[in-house]
């Protein structure tokens, strides 16, 4: 019977318990949801480094020469139909189409597909993956 009186206690603890953590649940769901929106995107006004080289025409012409050289060379093209890759000046992306998303593309590649990744083999490092992708960014469609 103590046992039993026990038993009942515990259970009676833990039932209050659980009542007064679904009172606080969608507090923490709140200051979750702040936590995870604060602190990841940048200062606002401060421009990305895509908007950065934007806004640097030799930047743009470095992008432009390394298109030429990786991109273009190869697989896509600066107009629509030229080729059976990804025409990349236009709204529609496959695999993601923020900078940061191309530019994780671009250095992991795409499984399964034609497009290996470059990983950071670029003479002046990732800033030239950037300016390649500033160079898209300025000539893109407007979508």
């Amino acid at each position: 019977m103590v046992i039993f009186y026990a038993e009942m206690q515990q259970m009676e603890f833990l039932r209050v318990w659980f009542m007064k953590s679904l009172k606080l649940f969608p507090i923490f769901m709140v200051i979750g949801f702040l936590a995870a929106c604060g602190g990841q995107s940048e200062a606002p006004g401060e421009p990305t480094i895509v908007e950065r080289f934007m806004a640097e025409p030799e930047a743009i012409a470095r992008g432009a020469a390394l298109f030429a050289g990786t991109c273009s060379g190869y697989c896509h093209r600066r107009q629509p139909g030229e080729s059976d890759a990804v025409f990349l000046f236009d709204c529609e992306w496959l695999h993601g189409g923020s900078d940061q998303e191309i530019f994780d593309t671009v250095t992991v590649g795409v499984p399964n597909t034609r497009m290996v990744g470059f990983g950071s083999n670029w003479p002046e490092g990732d800033d030239d993956l950037w300016k390649i992708i500033a160079f898209i960014r300025a000539n893109q469609q407007t979508c």
